[in-house]
Formats: C-alpha cells, sequence, structure tokens
C-alpha cells in the first residue's frame, strides 16, 4: 500500500473544498487498484457530490436543518454548535474508496472528492490518500 497526507486550509467557517484534483495526481502513473480518501479528524468527512451547479450550498442547507448548530447538544465546547460538529461524521463519514482504473479514480462524470468540514476552531485539515494495487 502507497499513502500520502496532505493538509487543507478550511478557514475559519464551515466548508466544502474539492480536493478531487489532488486525488487525481495521486492515483496518476498507479494503475488499476482502490484509492482510500480519509481524513483523521471528528468533525470533518468526504463526499462525492457534484460542484459549482450549488450542490455545496444545498448540503450545507440540509446539514444545517439535520444539525443545527444552537445549544441543544450535550458537547458543548468551542464555537456554539459546537457539538453539531462532532455528529457529522456519523453522517458524512471520514472516508471514501474509489475504484482507480489505469491511474484514475472512475469517478461519474459530475462526481467530485470533497472534504466537508464544519468546524470554525479547526482551519487546518489533513488528508490520506491510500492507494491499494
Amino acid at each position: 500500500m502507497e499513502t500520502q497526507v496532505f493538509e487543507v486550509r478550511t478557514g475559519d467557517r464551515p466548508a466544502v473544498v474539492d480536493i478531487t484534483r489532488q486525488v487525481e495526481a495521486f492515483c496518476r502513473g498507479k494503475g488499476d487498484g482502490l484509492v482510500n480518501v480519509f481524513v483523521p479528524h471528528a468533525t470533518a468527512g468526504v463526499a462525492l457530490i457534484e460542484t459549482g451547479a450549488g450542490s455545496d450550498l444545498d448540503l450545507w442547507k440540509a446539514i444545517d436543518g439535520l444539525l443545527p448548530r444552537d445549544d441543544r447538544w450535550v458537547h458543548s465546547h468551542g464555537s456554539p454548535g459546537h457539538g453539531a460538529d462532532h455528529l457529522l461524521p456519523a453522517f458524512i463519514a471520514p472516508s471514501v474508496t474509489i475504484p482507480v482504473v489505469a491511474g484514475k479514480p472512475a469517478l461519474g462524470t459530475w462526481q467530485s472528492v470533497v472534504l466537508v468540514d464544519p468546524n470554525r476552531d479547526n482551519p487546518v485539515r489533513r488528508v490520506r490518500l491510500s492507494f491499494l494495487g
């Protein structure tokens, strides 16, 4: 297995960051296999969605509806509503595995790999890519 870690700056507000190019670059020249994209954080996830057509904004509306940022959460340190951030990985997993064919992730036409980070308190995230041929 080959692995690599890179950092993503998400800033001080919720972010959906397209990391498809990094995944593609990592897979280039590797042949056939599987690539796993993993974020080792308790308040972030990885998703496959269409980007650039408003889906990222729709995703935040869905997350805000499901996990409102208010004072209902028992887990209450950090920014207001931070307890909701800790529930996100139960709905948007911290990893995805994608088939790789001839050194290219076998994504659908409109699929992008995105890091989903609602946590305003942690502006830098690590992403681990692992390839298994």
